[in-house]
């Protein structure tokens, strides 16, 4: 089993664990409402992504620290639970206007640990405030549902009860929109949680824990705890913990999928995706080759929606020298400095599996048109960054295609109908999501009808639902029953009570009482 930083292919190299020392500082766990320094032996180096200087250090937890967490979790439920909805709400009151005072720390976190741009940092924090926004909808979300006189004198009526303690585990790419997914939803709920955030860049999740705190989240209701494949074993095994939610790879996901549902979790899993693009003749040209390759290059590519894949129907496909001369302009450099378009990736092991992949291509036959390889940026020379890279000519059976590759490159194929597109997308494994750029409605409804995509963009490149909706990626890109936020959101951390009442009218008393009632 790989390690559990939810990097989203499994290939890539264990983070390096080792013994503490003092000279660097560490990461703490956050158990029963104090951050505590663990006491295990085994710790993980966390590294800036831009220069490979050593940052702190992450604790594997001890299985008795891991207890600890989940006893207190389920010690703070019995109280939680019994706290009304609209003191929950108001707890996500202040929290999202806690996020929004602290936006700019907590992108300058994500940007010194996983080296996104500021720019990007700061929408990874907003997306995550929009699911808390949504959250604060608690008392019209987690509304039951009534049947009144179902039979004679009889009532049927649901309420929707929290389940107990929830854990989420979270990957590299999004430090805080993705525990924003999970926490807030799991709490407001009335839940109580164990989050374990990746070890390649804590940082993001740590603040908002602190200002969970700060918004008045009691002690015990939400917990925090590190490590590798011991805390995922952990997270699935614990009879306390009642549901999983997973962001991150497929053998990860797969995994805790398998692991948490043969004990009687609930689980959610996000996984791995290929995401494509389907360009037509008619689209608009500006608009399309803009949107491709902010969706293509953004985050240096580190996104489960990333447009990874470009398919030119027709004539479409002479724009592909356009589309490499406007990837050739943008700006890789470190995430603080004005005008960067893009960071490096996360580690060194990301970036040598990322080039192997390229390098594949090549092998097989795909046209490389722009390579990113060997980019050098002046002052952060150790960095691991990758330039964007375009692989023209690719088809559906070499490596670089069938494999996500997780970084700043695009593969263009070329086919000479709409009908062949969806053939191509249909006989994909993945479901995450797609999109198609047209002028015309037609093919747009043809589209979104024909192809088995869970999210679908109609000349948007990036089709990732607001929270009033939920996060709906399918087939192998997914695992479990509900999904994230929105509705299904509500659904996944809560279980439906219902009750069938009698009270039958003959036993109205018909006395009509005329002495003044008394306490007895």
């Amino acid at each position: 089993m790989m390690s559990v930083h939810a990097l989203r292919h499994s290939r890539l190299l264990v983070p390096r664990v080792r013994c503490l020392s003092s000279s660097v500082p560490t990461v703490k766990l956050f158990i029963d409402g104090k951050f505590v320094e663990s006491k295990t032996k085994k710790w993980v180096d966390l590294y800036n992504p831009a220069t490979n200087q050593l940052l702190s250090r992450v604790p594997c937890a001890t299985q008795e620290e891991m207890n600890a967490a989940a006893e207190s979790a389920q010690a703070a439920f019995r109280s939680w639970r019994e706290t009304s909805a609209m003191s929950r709400q108001q707890v996500m009151f202040k929290l999202q206007h806690l996020i929004k005072e602290n936006m700019k720390k907590l992108a300058a976190s994500i940007t010194q640990e996983q080296g996104k741009t500021l720019a990007d940092a700061e929408g990874d924090v907003l997306r995550g405030l929009q699911v808390v926004e949504h959250a604060c909808s608690i008392t019209s979300l987690q509304l039951g549902e009534t049947l009144g006189s179902v039979s004679k004198d009889m009532d049927t009526y649901t309420f929707r009860e929290p389940l107990g303690v929830c854990a989420g585990v979270t990957p590299f790419n999004f430090p805080a929109m993705i525990p924003l997914w999970m926490f807030p939803m799991a709490l407001v709920c009335g839940n109580t949680c164990i989050m374990k955030p990746s070890e390649m860049d804590p940082g993001a999740c740590m603040m908002l824990v602190q200002l969970a705190k700060e918004a008045g989240v009691p002690d015990g209701v939400l917990n925090v705890i590190h490590g590798q494949k011991e805390a995922v074993d952990f997270v699935c095994d614990h009879p306390y913990i009642r549901a999983i939610s997973f962001v991150g790879s497929d053998r990860v996901g797969k995994y805790i999928y398998e692991r948490g549902s043969a004990n009687g979790k609930r689980v959610q899993s996000n996984m791995g995706a290929k995401n494509h693009g389907v360009i037509l003749p008619d689209a608009n040209k500006e608009h399309t080759i803009n949107q491709l390759v902010g969706a293509a290059f953004g985050a240096a590519g580190q996104r489960c929606m990333a447009l990874s894949t470009v398919i030119f129907v027709g004539k479409a496909k002479e724009w592909l020298p356009e589309i490499v001369e406007r990837a050739r302009k943008l700006k890789v450099n470190e995430g603080t400095q004005p005008g960067t378009d893009l960071g490096p990736l996360i580690s060194t092991s990301a970036k040598h599996r990322v080039c192997e992949l390229v390098q594949s291509g090549v092998t097989e036959g795909a046209k490389l048109l722009l390579d990113g390889r060997g980019i050098k940026v002046p002052g952060y020379e150790k960095g691991n960054f990758v330039g964007p890279t375009v692989l023209a000519e690719v088809k559906p059976d070499m490596k670089c295609y069938t494999e996500e590759i997780f970084g700043p490159v695009l593969v263009a194929m070329n086919v000479d109908s709409l009908d062949e597109a969806i053939e191509v997308i249909n006989k994909n494994p993945y479901g995450n999501g797609t999109a198609i750029f047209t002028t015309s409605g037609a093919a747009a409804r043809k589209f979104q009808n024909q192809v088995d995509v869970g999210q679908i963009g109609i000349n948007v490149p990036i089709p990732v639902p607001l929270p009033m909706f939920s996060f709906t990626g399918s087939r192998g890109s997914f695992r479990g029953d509900t999904h994230f936020y929105g509705k299904q959101g509500v659904q996944f951390y809560t279980q439906v009570k219902t009750i069938t009442s009698l009270w039958k009218q003959e036993d109205v008393s018909g006395a009509m009482p005329t002495v003044m009632p008394t306490l007895k």
